[in-house]
């Protein structure tokens, strides 16, 4: 499970979109970095995550949820759709957080990454995370507490695009869809666990690992395909800690569209059980009109093949 360490600190003033007609909003101005691009010019899908993880830290300290030692948040699910590319700039990108259900031991934020232009907001993702207080001394999740609740309050909203149920499917354990997790030492918060961020790393990784095997099995196939990621989807089980030993990855197709394709991808503890699933939605893109293709149909076939293998 993923973590995210509060501190309280206060701030001038709340910030009211004029566009927003669904309640109080926390409005975080992210910073952008070159690295955050990837090789077609757009802000890498792995980035925007990070981008939420700076605005909830940021919202965090805004209210005054605060983190010890033994005690702060750990990330259950994120999820996000994307719904417009963004290129890099030196002027930050706006990230808008709400709250979108609070429960008895945990609440749901909601995100929309945009920018303001003077033909009306862009919007370039919207997102949910479910956050849990967690005693990390006794490894447990707590209650939130009638000063934490009253915090999230104010900033809780109707939510117009409500975070959809999770869709995973068992993933058989081949050697043909295995991936290897090398831990990083940059991996690893402050706590000793991986980050969050960082699975939703290893999915990218597993799943470029298993795209490149399956086109390269396609005969004579010398272009490249493009694709681009339209939404992710993760569930985190348990925390994986730094190890020289890699983790295990499986990753399979589980649908295949008119011009997308579905990947569930497993990140498994040591013992074999689940530590996160992730479910990719990705679509065949045209680089040249920037719009969705169907894929060319060799490579429709080897991806049909590969979800319908049990």
């Amino acid at each position: 499970m993923g973590r995210l360490t509060l501190a309280a600190r206060p701030r001038d003033q709340n910030v009211f979109l004029p566009w927003d007609h669904r309640g109080v909003r926390h409005v975080y101005e992210c910073p952008m970095r070159w690295a955050d691009m990837d090789q077609l010019a757009h802000i890498n899908n792995v980035t925007y995550f990070d981008y939420l993880q700076e605005a909830r830290v940021d919202f965090g300290r805004h209210i005054g949820l605060a983190a010890t030692s033994d005690v702060g948040l750990v990330v259950a699910r994120s999820e996000l759709q994307f719904r417009a590319p963004l290129t890099f700039r030196h002027s930050p990108v706006k990230v808008a957080v709400t709250v979108t259900d609070v429960r008895a031991a945990s609440f749901t934020l909601g995100y929309e990454i945009f920018d303001e232009t003077p033909d009306g907001p862009v919007v370039y993702a919207t997102a949910h995370t479910v956050l849990t207080p967690y005693v990390f001394g006794e490894e447990r999740i707590r209650r939130l507490t009638p000063e934490e609740r009253a915090s999230l309050q104010p900033y809780v909203v109707a939510d117009a695009d409500p975070m959809p149920a999770f869709v995973g499917v068992p993933v058989p354990r081949r050697p043909e869809n295995h991936y290897a997790v090398h831990v990083r030492f940059s991996d690893i918060d402050g706590y000793g666990h991986v980050n969050n961020i960082r699975y939703v790393e290893y999915l990218q990784e597993a799943r470029i690992a298993l795209i490149s095997r399956l086109f390269r099995e396609v005969p004579g196939r010398r272009g490249r395909v493009a694709m681009v990621v339209a939404s992710i989807d993760i569930e985190y089980k348990r925390q994986l800690t730094i190890a020289p030993e890699p983790y295990d990855a499986h990753t399979r197709v589980t649908d295949v569209g008119r011009s997308s394709m579905v990947l569930v991808t497993d990140v498994l503890d040591r013992d074999g059980s689940i530590a996160a699933r992730g479910r990719v939605v990705l679509v065949f893109f045209d680089p040249e009109t920037q719009r969705s293709t169907p894929p060319p149909e060799d490579i429709r076939e080897i991806v049909l093949q590969a979800a319908a293998e049990l």
